[in-house]
């Protein structure tokens, strides 16, 4: 039995320690072996997956090892498409902005996918809100029963194109709970109240939020619209961050169902990884995979507060 999958690099330490560091922030823990490797030198072995740094230049004898690599089933990468392909994510580090502009995310040809996307959010969102309007009904009277405050809770976010939306959500948190100004919430938030916990692990208190999706401003899947004062600040400290206003925002996202839940600078860069992978590679089909990983994610209560 094969312990781990062999990935030969062709590139330099600095391509070696930056691919380890990005699978260190990623909590990656699949079984791997990683090897710089000379072309140059003799080959023992033939690896499962072979990288090239997209800063090396190939010359016609690399091109003839590569080919003998390609007719032995070996796959390969550059390093932005190796981790597209292993995490499903576009790391910010990594990105090529020529490459970005080629994405789908630039193309005509999804027009009618997304006018197919906005039917599906609207019938969607008709079907839900009848639905689950017991549950709201039966959750603003625990809100109210729990301090009599506010049942709900408005915040201004960023939508599509940086566009100021208001969301409803019912509330979670004490009243007055950010009297001090905005903040990411933490690890065991004394600011959640016993209702508000159930209500986020359970994704109930996101519920008022179709009413921005029927509106048209949000859609069922995106990246989470981000609150203003959070984005001016990560507009400043993160490379494309500006990205994820090119596609409209989302009650659950990429990002979402495939990282925790994030509080922190180096989250909010992880998970804009995943949101960039989305924008540049959205179909139908992936709306369809995250539709599921959030019912999974909701009936398991993960992802809903942060780990840390």
């Amino acid at each position: 039995i094969k312990s781990s999958k062999k990935i030969l690099i062709i590139g330099n330490n600095e391509d070696l320690e930056q691919i380890k560091n990005i699978l260190r922030s990623y909590s990656f823990n699949r079984k791997i072996s990683l090897k710089l490797v000379d072309l140059n030198s003799k080959l023992n072995d033939i690896p499962d997956q072979l990288i090239i740094s997209n800063n090396y230049e190939l010359n016609s004898n690399d091109d003839r090892i590569i080919q003998y690599f390609h007719l032995n089933g070996v796959q390969i990468f550059s390093k932005s498409k190796w981790f597209e392909y292993e995490l499903n994510c576009l790391p910010v580090n990594l990105i090529n902005t020529n490459d970005f502009l080629k994405s789908r995310s630039f193309s005509n040809h999804r027009e009618f996918e997304l006018r197919i996307k906005r039917f599906g959010d609207i019938f969607v969102s008709i079907i839900l809100i009848f639905s689950t309007f017991p549950v709201i009904v039966i959750s603003s009277i625990l809100i109210w029963i729990n301090d009599r405050g506010p049942i709900f809770h408005t915040q201004i976010r960023e939508g599509m194109f940086n566009k100021k939306i208001k969301i409803i959500k019912l509330r979670t948190m004490i009243i007055n709970a950010e009297i001090s100004g905005a903040q990411w919430s933490k690890k065991n938030d004394h600011r959640i109240t016993a209702v508000g916990h159930f209500l986020r692990q359970t994704r109930i208190d996101e519920l008022p939020q179709l009413i921005s999706v029927l509106k048209g401003e949000m859609s069922l899947i995106g990246p989470r619209p981000e609150r203003p004062e959070f984005n001016s600040f990560l507009k400043e400290e993160i490379p494309y961050y500006s990205m994820r206003s090119l596609f409209k925002p989302g009650l659950s996202g990429w990002a979402q169902v495939n990282y925790p839940y994030g509080a922190s600078l180096e989250d909010s860069k992880n998970k804009l990884g995943y949101d960039l992978f989305y924008i540049c590679n959205y179909s139908l089909k992936i709306d369809l995979l995250i539709l599921f990983k959030t019912m999974r994610t909701v009936f398991s209560g993960k992802g809903s507060i942060p780990t840390k």
